[in-house]
């Protein structure tokens, strides 16, 4: 539940009279403020105290992980993926990301009167072959229509469940100092795609989402006998809000290199021109892993083997402490404390 997906700009504190007035925005502190003082409180259990990207329980002799997760991208197809593709991957990857592999998976559609039928049939058969590259098999789902004007022509909901291997057991309780720190690729390229797509930016070179399924990746970690301490996806909020919840999780400061972060030129380069901070632009392939340091350069190895062209990279590294914050060293040697944006740079986006 450390993604929900709920509104992000109602005010802060909460009081009894405050209301949700906007939509817009999605990771950041009024997320959180939503998950600690009015969903945890109200389905208080054990299991949703793990606030991971989903629920791990045993059953049966085996380790399990259940996961959901909403989606309302706008526009509905994008360069890289669609919606439906989103929905997919985007499951798959909060199950992998508690170190399970994905088995079947649920969808659910809202659809808005009016929507043209090859668009359905389109995003269907892309989620169709995205569950079919995943290894994961759509199982049973719903579907209503809405009245125009009250759907934005489609939302989708997709939830999985996920068998986790023997020996695994990835929370933040697990992190230490003098862990690394590793990102799997380059980072802000979902965030500037949407962005493009929908006419707000015109690019001389394409930018296509990350949108992928992880377990591949996160597989190759665990197969190659990785003590993986903690794993989570950069989706919104992007890299900063993901490590920013991470230490405070895990009460331990956290230091990372702006150098060492993989960033496109062309992603770079929009983030300069319209002001954006690519280390909170949102990803949907990408994830941080945080091991033993003694096991890091293995662990980067492993990751380069399944990245296809996209240079994963040590970033930085626990650095102890109680505070719980997210340190960034700038490219010219000055530390700084990173913290939770009270809002989204781009609603929406997944």
């Amino acid at each position: 539940m450390s993604d929900a997906k709920f509104p992000n700009s109602c005010p802060i504190p909460f009081s009894g009279g405050d209301i949700i007035v906007s939509a817009h925005g999605g990771g950041g502190r009024m997320t959180r403020k939503l998950i600690e003082e009015i969903f945890a409180p109200a389905f208080d259990n054990p299991l949703l105290r793990q606030l991971h990207d989903g629920a791990v329980f045993e059953g049966a002799g085996d380790r399990f992980a259940f996961a959901t997760d909403s989606y309302v991208v706008q526009p509905l197809f994008f360069p890289g993926g669609d919606i439906g593709k989103l929905a997919v991957c985007g499951t798959v990857n909060d199950l992998a990301m508690c170190g399970a592999r994905a088995l079947y998976l649920s969808a659910g559609f809202i659809l808005e009167e009016g929507l043209p039928i090859e668009q359905l049939k389109s995003i269907v058969n892309s989620m169709s072959r995205q569950a079919s590259e995943a290894e994961v098999a759509i199982v049973t789902g719903d579907t209503k229509v809405v009245e125009r004007r009250r759907g934005d022509g489609m939302f989708i909901n997709t939830a999985g469940i996920g068998v986790v291997p023997e020996g695994v057991r990835i929370s933040a309780d697990r992190i230490e100092r003098g862990d690394i720190v590793l990102l799997s690729g380059d980072v802000g390229r979902h965030g500037i795609a949407i962005l493009a797509a929908r006419g707000n930016l015109q690019m001389d070179m394409p930018v296509a989402s990350d949108c992928a399924p992880l377990w591949r990746s996160v597989n190759s970690l665990i197969a190659g006998g990785i003590d993986v301490h903690f794993l989570r996806d950069l989706t919104r909020g992007g890299l900063a809000t993901a490590l920013i919840e991470t230490a405070a999780s895990a009460r331990m400061d956290v230091s990372i290199a702006e150098a060492a972060i993989p960033l496109l030129e062309v992603v770079r380069g929009a983030c300069e021109l319209l002001g954006f901070d690519p280390l909170y632009l949102a990803n949907e392939g990408r994830f941080i892993a945080i091991v033993r340091p003694e096991q890091a350069d293995q662990a980067l190895d492993s990751l380069r083997r399944i990245a296809g062209g996209v240079e994963p990279a040590i970033i930085g590294e626990v650095t102890g402490g109680e505070a719980g914050r997210l340190w960034l060293r700038s490219c010219i040697g000055i530390d700084r404390p990173l913290e939770l944006l009270s809002g989204e740079q781009l609603p929406r986006i997944c």
